[in-house]
């Protein structure tokens, strides 16, 4: 077959963010590719204008793929291919109903986000940040001291885990070893197998859980159901002096009613990986950030080189599966009857 024939016949697909090298390289030898070089987030315009003529739209969660963006998609369009764990910002179920197969990028990130968790589970109650800035930005240290920053062990103290998926089963292994109790809220219970090992106690409802544990750490996907999760109501619930970490979604949590809590000295504190930054970081959240009552960072849990990789493989793989005809090995389907969506597993 002729070269120029055969590059013809490559898939046409616009990539929305910038990915690691290796895989932009990999994907523009397999794949007619069309890359936003400047690694900003676009619009719906945007989106549609670059998907002219393509067949696959590799998509991030940055990108809102709403029911009127997938009306307006050109007829070529045939799957959204998403780079993440997470497609909440995909109308799935418009989708669905539009014919269009949508994949995801599931199991890649669970050690490194489990990793990220237990990093945030240590930084608040050992004052990791805090030490940080009183030797960098203040440039002075009275050297040590019986009671300098004094902090709390995480040994003995017990964690609640919403949510025991691969990522809420990986941080409790992590949290075990550090001497932690486990118990966990979850849809389905765990089996005995899962169970046993971890001495794990599982909690039929959320709410006593959230008033026996001394850390809560939110592992579930954002869905209608669990959009404000952690509610105004049920952190009051929370035991006094405990700690939220987040490594999930920011929707898991209403963040005025977090900082209610914390400002008030209800609760201890939150160390976030995510939170609500459409109009910028609310000011009162980084008030409390700069009182060292708040650890924030950048949604770093799967912000790793070899993650990333993989993450950037796995979109490689549903798109050839697709094209070739094969269910991809990822493939979102809709559950209206529960607003939520799953990943099928071929």
């Amino acid at each position: 077959m002729l070269p120029e024939l055969m590059a013809s016949q490559k898939p046409k697909i616009l990539v929305t963010r910038r990915l690691p090298e290796t895989i932009e390289a990999r994907m523009a030898t397999l794949f007619e590719t069309d890359v936003n070089e400047g690694d900003v987030m676009l619009d719906g315009d945007d989106i549609i204008a670059g998907l002219e003529g393509k067949e696959v739209l590799v998509s991030s969660i940055t990108d809102r793929i709403d029911a009127d963006l997938i009306a307006r998609l050109p007829k070529s369009v045939r799957l959204i291919a998403q780079f993440g764990n997470g497609f909440d910002n995909i109308d799935i179920e418009a989708a669905w109903a539009a014919g269009l197969t949508v994949t995801n990028t599931p199991s890649v990130l669970t050690e490194d986000t489990a990793d990220m968790a237990m990093v945030l589970m240590l930084a608040l109650p050992r004052r990791l940040v805090e030490g940080t800035q009183m030797l960098v930005r203040d440039g002075v240290w009275a050297g040590w001291s019986p009671t300098s920053m004094l902090g709390h062990r995480l040994r003995g103290k017990s964690l609640g885990i919403v949510g025991m998926g691969r990522i809420g089963t990986a941080v409790a292994q992590r949290a075990r070893a550090f001497g932690l109790n486990i118990h966990y809220f979850s849809r389905n219970r765990r089996p005995p197998g899962v169970e046993d090992p971890l001495g794990a106690t599982y909690w039929p409802e959320l709410d006593p859980m959230l008033e026996a544990v001394d850390i809560v750490s939110l592992h579930t996907p954002h869905t209608r159901e669990t959009f404000h999760l952690l509610s105004a109501e049920r952190l009051k619930r929370m035991k006094p002096g405990s700690f939220v970490v987040n490594v999930s979604r920011p929707e898991l949590i209403d963040e005025t009613a977090l900082v209610d809590e914390i400002e008030s000295g209800h609760l201890s504190g939150a160390a976030l990986d995510v939170f609500e930054n459409r109009n910028g970081i609310d000011s009162r959240l980084l008030a409390l950030a700069e009182a060292n009552k708040v650890v924030l960072t950048a949604h770093m849990a799967s912000a790793t080189l070899e993650a990333r990789i993989e993450m950037g493989e796995t979109v490689i793989v549903n798109i050839r599966a697709f094209m070739d005809g094969h269910q991809p090995p990822h493939r979102v389907l809709p559950d209206s009857a529960h607003g939520r969506a799953r990943t099928l597993r071929a």
